[in-house]
This record gives structure tokens, C-alpha cells and sequence, in this order.
């Protein structure tokens, strides 16, 4: 096998897959699959670790594939399909996280609780994902199998040459192995010790209003490096334009204004730090181009859908004819139309059930909403599946505009909302339930369609990959809902402030949600404000005896360090509809910033994602993407396919896959020391967290402060990092 001539890129009358039909080779094992799953509950983590900080998410199938080819090996000999299963299985939960992020955290920014929403979370993303993959399944023939050569899926093709590259004896999972250990080591010292500050922050006296800054990260440096400079460059772009542009104009002219706070801030703009400026504006401004852009990038794709989902019917009819065939070859073998079929149904009586018998509390709806919310999500569900899927075989997974098909979803459904009256906070949560499944079927497609591509190239069976990618959406659900809500609570700070509130008058947009919250041994009143002009949108503690608000919960979702600009944007289009409380002007700046940027032929989404997030964020990311193309200067051009597999990517697959496993562990160990944020935690993890663990006993940089309080330490030893990356890059792979 190792001899035979083979190319992912041959014409359709010339291909051939690696392994014939005709060939019998061991696909579907036990240690596969559980090798797998391990996967994907690691990289599902990791990519909900990712995703809220930086607002976006890299493929993981490739690195998946490295270190099975390597973990296999060691286990004895491996067959390529069986490291396809391991990569297919796992990948699902990368895919499966990006589209749980996307939508799943808008629950915190409409004033609702996530902490205690685990298997809500949980039962969402087990059904988006296996609605995703059922829907794949009567497209696969006309997707992946006709539409060989016009359909690249440049994901799929990398991830199959890696696959055959493993197979002829070459070996990538050192380069991984030792992006992961260099990285983890810098994440532990700078997170967990302490040793040197993860932020250097310069604000210039000279431009009131702006800050430069960098979150000199091991994985803001390798996503950088993955999604290369011109998509990093653009988002920095925006970056730069909503810190040290607008952010100072405002700060100029707000000034002005005297003691006077302008609507969303409640404190003079003069006193402004640049995060509040941020808070206050910014985020706005930012909600405003990502949900233009997403919809501008939806619009110019509308050819593509409707030609996906003609081909898609055109495809399921034609299947539907031929299903009385005898004889059906290995490599042409699906899962029958009857489990799609019975399985949509099983879907829709789930989501019906989960929004009758454990809605959120105080957002109870009637059964016939829960119904037809249900079948809304089954009907955007194959429209969006259908158009997810092709849009990846055009221009790649990462592409893929999942946050404007989720939008166009939310538009819909808040416009029949608003004209049957259903306009209540239940209401609004129904709205996001059918947006954030769709949200996460439209996320998983992508990756499937990606996944069955690799497995038509290297001869695997189409329906052993789709029982491993049910079995790989059921296993990482269980990790992705649990590391949402404990980097909620562990990146959640109590700050202390004063703001004056007549607790028995409220004003629309602040809400009393718990009497009875108790803070360092005091009972306070649990208020939540969102787009109230008292008010900034957020949860506060508020003390009947002083008849103020003495400090404010700030949630980690949501704050500086996990910013989900996308789950935001979410909560904005529903409460913009459905509530009509915006900062409108604001939000019509970044759709108007947006339309400028794509009349100058700039693609939008990054850049408006950029305009949105933390410059701390694009500018670490900016500086992978630069890495990379001073790693590329003097060499020959390669094709995607190729760039997905260098060794630049490989080691930086490495530093993300570090930056998100031991962060999390700085997390787990803060929550360890902090018992106000360890009562939060759910049930199942207090027995851990709960026990008398030493105070500040990881805290070992408070004992060099010359070191640890030092922003050029940290500037330093970033860039130290990016060096180990560009020699990486620049050192061939040993095949």
C-alpha cells in the first residue's frame, strides 16, 4: 500500500481513494474510538477555552490526526482508517464547542444565569450537533462525491494528505509535542506562578482614551499563526481603529460635555479609563459591524445557498430512487434515510421537552411556543446545514459565516415573535434556544462535510464515520458545558463600587433577581441591569441598609478576559428586536464603519470582529500572523493544502493546544484558593474544589515582584516564544 500512486487533488475521472472499496482493512475499533473521544472532549475544552478569548476557533482536525498516527503507532501497527475514525470522532468537538460559544453565553448578556444551566447546555449541544450530522447525510453523494474537483474542502484534502503521509511512514506529532510542552510551560509560569504579567499595558499620556496592550499568550500567538497575516492583519485593523481611534475621539470631544454621562455610560466621559470606554462604547459600536458584516457576508453567499439547497433536494430524491440498489459498495454505504428521518423527529420531541420540563426559571413559555420552536430549529436546521456544508467545500471551515446564518435565524424568529406579541423575557429565550441550535447544527456540518471529505479521499466507510461523529458530538457535549461554566465563574471578579438605586421604583431594564445573595458573610439584594439608563448592563449586589449598590459581579463571560463577541451580538439582535432597548446610535456607527470597509474590498467579518474584541487580543494574534510571514519570506509558494500541514502550523496546533489546557488549569487551581467564586461551582465539582486548600499556594510571583509586576518581562519572553515559533517554522519536517 505504501508503494501506490496517489494524489487528494486528482481530476474526478482519474481518482482513485487510498484504500479500494474492494479492500478489507480494520476502520472502526474500539481503541479508535476511544482514543477519539478523548479527543474530543481535550479539544472541545480547548477550543471553548479559545473561542471566548479570541472570538474564533481553528480546525483541530489536523493536530488530532498527527498525534493519533503517533499514539496509534505506539500501540502497535494502525491503519489509516482507523486514525481517520480517531480524527473524525474527535473533531466534533472542536466543531461542536465553536457553535455552543457562539450562541450559548448570549443566556449571561440577557440577564440569565449559566451557571446552573449544565445540562441545558449539555441536551443543546448533543441536539445541534447530531441534527448537523443527519442533515449531512443525504447530502454526502452530492457534496463530497459529485462535486469532487469543484468542491476542494481544503481542510478535509490537508487532513487526508496528513493521513497518507502518516501511512508511508512519516512522522509530524514531534513538532505538536513540542509546541504543547514549550507552551505549557510559559502558560503554568505566567498563569498558575504568576512569574510575569500576562497584559503589558502602555497608556499614553499623549492620546487620552487609548491603550496599547498585548495578552502575551501561547495561544493568541499560534491562532495568529494558523489563520496567517492577512486575516490576523485585519483584525487588528479593527483593533486599532475602535482603541486608538475612536476610543481617543471620544474621549476628546466627550470631555466636553462636562459632568454630564452619556447614554450607555452612567459616568462623565472625562473620568473614563479606556476599559470603560471599551465597556461603555465600544462594545456597541462593535455589536453593530459584527452583525452587519455577518450579514453582508450571508447576502453575497445567497447564490451559493440557494444552488446548495436545490442540489441538496435535486440529491435526496435522486438517492431515494436508487435506495432498491442491491448491492451497495463500502466506500458508498450511509446511514438510511429512515434514521434521518426518525432522528429529526426524536429531535424535535427533545426540544420541545427540555423547554416544557426544565425551562430557565422565569422563563417558562406554553407548549404550543415550545412546539413550534421546535420545528423552527428542524426547519433552519436543514437550510443552514445545507449551506454550511457547501460554503465549507468552497472556501473552508473557518470561512464558514456561522455567526451570519445564526443572526439571520434569530432576525426571523424575533420578527414572527414581535408580530405574534411573544415579547417577554420567556420569549427571548426561546428565540436564543432555536438560535443557538441552529447555531451549533450549521457548526458541525462544516466540520462533517470536512471530515466525510477526508474520509472519500483516503477510502473510508461513510457510515462508520457517521457513528463516530454521533459518538464524538455525545462525548465532548459532556466536557463543553462544563468548561463554559467554570470559566464563567473562575474568571468572575467582585468589584466594589457605589451607585444610588430605589430598589422599590426600578426602571425599566434593572431587575431585582435574588433577595437573599450572600457576599463575605453579608446579605445582599441580587439586581440585574441591561439597557437601563441607571444602570450599565451587568449584575450588581445591592445593600437595602445603605440603599445603594456596593459592588458589582463582574461574570468571567463576557469580561475583558473571555469577551464571546459573538454570543453578545446574539443577545443584542434579540433584545434589539424583541425589547427595543439599544443603544441604537452607537450600533449604527459599526454598521456604517462596516459598509465603509467593504466598499474599500475588505472582507468585513474579521475586521468587524477585531473593531469588537480586546486590541490586547488582535494584537497578540497580529504578531503570530506576522511570524508567519516573515517565516515564509524566501519561500517557494505553497497550496493550502500544503500550508495546512507545515511545520510552522504543526508547532503552533501546539502552543493552542497548551494555552487552552493549562489555562484552564490556572483557572481550576484560582477557584481552589477563592471560596466566594468555589460556592458557585457546581455540585459535582465542590467536593474538589472545596477542600481546605492552602491560600495563594501556586502564588510564587508575588515573592519577585521586580519580575512578576514587570510589562517588559512579559513583552520579552512573548517574544522569546515567537522566535521558538519562527525557527519551528523555518525547519523542515522529517518525513
Amino acid at each position: 500500500m505504501a508503494t501506490k500512486q496517489w494524489s487528494s487533488t486528482a481530476p474526478a475521472a482519474d481518482f482513485r481513494p487510498y484504500v479500494g472499496a474492494e479492500e478489507t482493512v480494520a476502520e472502526f475499533s474500539l481503541r479508535a474510538v476511544i482514543l477519539g473521544s478523548l479527543f474530543g472532549v481535550l479539544f472541545g475544552a480547548v477550543s471553548v477555552y479559545v473561542g471566548l478569548r479570541a472570538g474564533l476557533t481553528v480546525s483541530a482536525s489536523i493536530p488530532i490526526a498527527v498525534l493519533s498516527i503517533s499514539i496509534l503507532r505506539a500501540f502497535g501497527r494502525s491503519t489509516i482508517l482507523e486514525n481517520n475514525i480517531v480524527q473524525t470522532t474527535g473533531s466534533a468537538g472542536e466543531s461542536v464547542a465553536a457553535g455552543v460559544i457562539f450562541s450559548m453565553p448570549a443566556l449571561i448578556f440577557l440577564g440569565f444565569s449559566l451557571n446552573a444551566e449544565y445540562w441545558r447546555i449539555f441536551f443543546l449541544a448533543l441536539m445541534g450537533g447530531w441534527l448537523g450530522v443527519l442533515f449531512m447525510i443525504p447530502l454526502r453523494r452530492q457534496l463530497i462525491v459529485k462535486e469532487h474537483g469543484n468542491l476542494t474542502f481544503p481542510e478535509g484534502t490537508a487532513c487526508a494528505d496528513v493521513l497518507v503521509a502518516g501511512e508511508r511512514g512519516g512522522s509530524f506529532a514531534s513538532r505538536v509535542f513540542w509546541g504543547l510542552g514549550l507552551g505549557g510551560v510559559y502558560t503554568f509560569c505566567m498563569n498558575t506562578l504568576g512569574l510575569w504579567p500576562s497584559q503589558p499595558d502602555y497608556q499614553p499620556k499623549w492620546l487620552p482614551g487609548a491603550s496599547f496592550r498585548a495578552n502575551v499568550t501561547s495561544e493568541y500567538l499560534g491562532v495568529g499563526y494558523i489563520i496567517g497575516p492577512r486575516v490576523s492583519g485585519t483584525l487588528f485593523a479593527g483593533g486599532v481603529i475602535s482603541w486608538l481611534v475612536i476610543m481617543p475621539a471620544i474621549k476628546f470631544f466627550g470631555s466636553l460635555s462636562g459632568n454630564v454621562a452619556l447614554y450607555p455610560s452612567t459616568i462623565p466621559i472625562g473620568s473614563m479609563t479606556p476599559d470603560q470606554l471599551y465597556g461603555s462604547y465600544i462594545r456597541s459600536i462593535g455589536a453593530g459591524a459584527v452583525a452587519a458584516s455577518g450579514l453582508i457576508t450571508l447576502i453575497k453567499t445567497m447564490p451559493t445557498i440557494i444552488s446548495a439547497l436545490t442540489a441538496g433536494i435535486k440529491d435526496i430524491r435522486a438517492k431515494q430512487a436508487a435506495a432498491s440498489a442491491a448491492v451497495v459498495n463500502r466506500t458508498e454505504r450511509d446511514m438510511s434515510m429512515r434514521v434521518v428521518l426518525v432522528g429529526s423527529a426524536v429531535i424535535i420531541a427533545m426540544v420541545w421537552a427540555l423547554l416544557k420540563f426544565k425551562p430557565i426559571p422565569g422563563a417558562m413559555t406554553s407548549g404550543f411556543a415550545d412546539f413550534l420552536a421546535a420545528i423552527f430549529v428542524v426547519t433552519f436546521g436543514f437550510l443552514f446545514v445545507t449551506v454550511a456544508s457547501r460554503i465549507s467545500g468552497l472556501i473552508g471551515n473557518s470561512s464558514n459565516p456561522i455567526s451570519g446564518m445564526t443572526i439571520a435565524t434569530l432576525m426571523a424568529t424575533c420578527a414572527v415573535f414581535l408580530v405574534i406579541h411573544w415579547t417577554s423575557t420567556a420569549d427571548q429565550v426561546l428565540a436564543l434556544t432555536i438560535g443557538g441550535v441552529v447555531c451549533i447544527a450549521s457548526a458541525i456540518a462544516g466540520a462533517t462535510s470536512q471530515d466525510l471529505k477526508t474520509g472519500y479521499l483516503v477510502g473510508a466507510t461513510p457510515y462508520w464515520q457517521q457513528v463516530a461523529l454521533v459518538i464524538g458530538v455525545m462525548v465532548s457535549s459532556f466536557a463543553i458545558g462544563g468548561t463554559l461554566i467554570l470559566m464563567n465563574i473562575g474568571l468572575a471578579q467582585y468589584k466594589p463600587l457605589q451607585i444610588a438605586l430605589d430598589i422599590d421604583h426600578l426602571q425599566p431594564g434593572v431587575d431585582i433577581q435574588e433577595r437573599g445573595y450572600t457576599y463575605q458573610g453579608k446579605t445582599y439584594v441580587l439586581v440585574n441591569a441591561l439597557g437601563s439608563h441607571e444602570v450599565p448592563d451587568g449584575k450588581y449586589l445591592y445593600d437595602p441598609s445603605t440603599k445603594e449598590i456596593e459592588v458589582q459581579w463582574v461574570q468571567g463571560i463576557g469580561s475583558e478576559q473571555a469577551a464571546a463577541p459573538q454570543a453578545r451580538l446574539m443577545a443584542t439582535v434579540i433584545s434589539g428586536i424583541l425589547n427595543q432597548r439599544l443603544p441604537w446610535r452607537l450600533v449604527f456607527l459599526g454598521v456604517f464603519l462596516v459598509i465603509a470597509i467593504e466598499l474599500l474590498g475588505v472582507r468585513s467579518l474579521p475586521f468587524a470582529v477585531g473593531s469588537y474584541l480586546s486590541i490586547a487580543t488582535t494584537m497578540a494574534m497580529f504578531a503570530g500572523g506576522l511570524v508567519r510571514w516573515l517565516a515564509e519570506q524566501g519561500l517557494e509558494k505553497k497550496s493550502d493544502a500544503e500550508s495546512e500541514v507545515s511545520p510552522g502550523s504543526l508547532y503552533a496546533s501546539g502552543l493552542i493546544a497548551a494555552g487552552g489546557v493549562f489555562g484552564l488549569l490556572a483557572i481550576v487551581l484560582n477557584l481552589m484558593q477563592d471560596p466566594e467564586l468555589s460556592k458557585h461551582v457546581p455540585h459535582w465539582l465542590a467536593f474538589v474544589l472545596r477542600l481546605p486548600w492552602p491560600e495563594k499556594m501556586f502564588a510564587f510571583g508575588d515573592k519577585i515582584p521586580v519580575f512578576s509586576h514587570a510589562p517588559g518581562v512579559g513583552v520579552l519572553l512573548f517574544v522569546l516564544l515567537a522566535i521558538s515559533l519562527f525557527v519551528s517554522a523555518r525547519k523542515k519536517l522529517n518525513n
